[in-house]
């Protein structure tokens, strides 16, 4: 099977690779947003009244969040698990900008990869690189490695947490058309999903009586998919998540994870993750089960109950090859009209400055309330 379409060309259109669902009979109509290069991002974004800090229920509050609707209080939030250390996170996000953009084939990729090897042993996980020669769209051989890190390997019920480390080697949904060819920082689209899942390993060695498994994967050559300003290749959309196609053809040896979550961009100011309309498809119960922790860890304004769009992630390959279950917590930003993933997505603002500690904590702590509620 092939990989939904991510971008696709029309004239006077700029692709985006996410598609408003909307319900019509028994299907979804999928639509492009149109982009708008010069005009002013709108967001029209919902905010925590978050959970009052105490030992007892842990705040997700973001400071640009604000949501008179949400019932996220420390009277109704149930959380379960330690407290996610989005300060921490926030230092893992940044150690990785710190090698450069971490482009595929690129010296700063592959010290990365050292140091995300490192972090994950450090943190008690069994680490296997799966190493792989990719091709990408354009035929250039891609050294990629997926980096998968168990912990508590001889557990057999196991969950799958995942994120992509690459960095994308072309800006090419900037405003400036002069930075398309630059590569992105990848601080948001990459490294801080990166961030989270460590954070979550550190926290899980520190508790001795965790007893389930967890496979840490980070996948590579996710955002080697064809730029916008190609004109010689057609995006079918599996130029997207090779990494991620790989891994799911190619499974380590070992007991199957019951199901996954990829975590995608989950550091943005701003951000609010709604139902991603490939994951109601295929694994609508984990769906629910991940927005229910969000409200119960207190972070429910982060997660609204409403469906955003349908991606091509790399959750769709494990969907369609491993037999994972797997869910995408990915941004959706409405009325951005940079980008529905944001205004920093596929551009060189894509640094620090735009990393948010209040996201990265909503859904830290969200992932940390599902690891702890059966």
């Amino acid at each position: 099977m092939t990989l939904p379409l991510r971008h696709r060309r029309s004239p006077g259109r700029r692709p985006d690779r996410l598609s408003l669902q909307t319900g019509a009979g028994k299907g979804f109509r999928h639509h492009l947003f149109q982009k708008t290069m010069k005009a002013k991002m709108k967001l029209l974004i919902s905010c925590l009244l978050a959970a009052s800090l105490t030992t007892a229920a842990y705040s997700c509050k973001g400071k640009t969040n604000n949501n008179s609707n949400t019932t996220d209080t420390a009277a109704t939030a149930k959380p379960a698990g330690p407290r996610f250390d989005a300060d921490s996170a926030y230092s893992y996000t940044a150690a990785q900008c710190q090698f450069g953009p971490r482009t595929m084939n690129s010296a700063a990729h592959e010290a990365c990869r050292k140091w995300i090897v490192g972090k994950f042993k450090q943190f008690g996980c069994e680490v296997q690189e799966q190493n792989a020669d990719l091709k990408g769209y354009d035929g250039t051989v891609l050294k990629s490695t997926n980096i998968i890190a168990r912990f508590n390997p001889k557990e057999k019920k196991r969950i799958l947490l995942c994120a992509h480390w690459d960095s994308r080697p072309w800006a090419d949904n900037d405003p400036d058309s002069t930075n398309h060819r630059k590569p992105v920082m990848a601080a948001n689209d990459g490294a801080s999903g990166v961030a989270v899942m460590l954070e979550i390993a550190r926290l899980l060695q520190a508790d001795k009586k965790f007893a389930m498994g967890v496979d840490f994967v980070c996948f590579d050559a996710e955002d080697w998919g064809v730029p916008q300003w190609e004109t010689d290749y057609q995006d079918t959309g599996d130029s997207w998540a090779l990494g991620a196609q790989y891994f799911s053809k190619n499974l380590p040896a070992g007991p199957k994870p019951e199901f996954g979550i990829l975590l995608d961009m989950v550091g943005g100011e701003g951000a609010q993750f709604y139902r991603e309309g490939m994951s109601m498809q295929f694994a609508p119960d984990i769906v629910s089960r991940v927005w229910e922790a969000a409200r119960s860890a207190g972070c429910g304004s982060y997660f609204p109950d409403a469906v955003g769009g349908m991606v091509t992630d790399d959750h769709v390959p494990v969907n369609q090859n491993s037999g994972i279950p797997t869910i995408d917590i990915i941004p959706y930003y409405p009325d951005c009209q940079q980008s529905s993933f944001g205004p920093t997505w596929h551009t060189v603002n894509d640094t620090m400055e735009h990393i948010d500690k209040n996201t990265l904590q909503a859904v830290g702590q969200t992932v940390i309330q599902v690891l702890y509620t059966k």
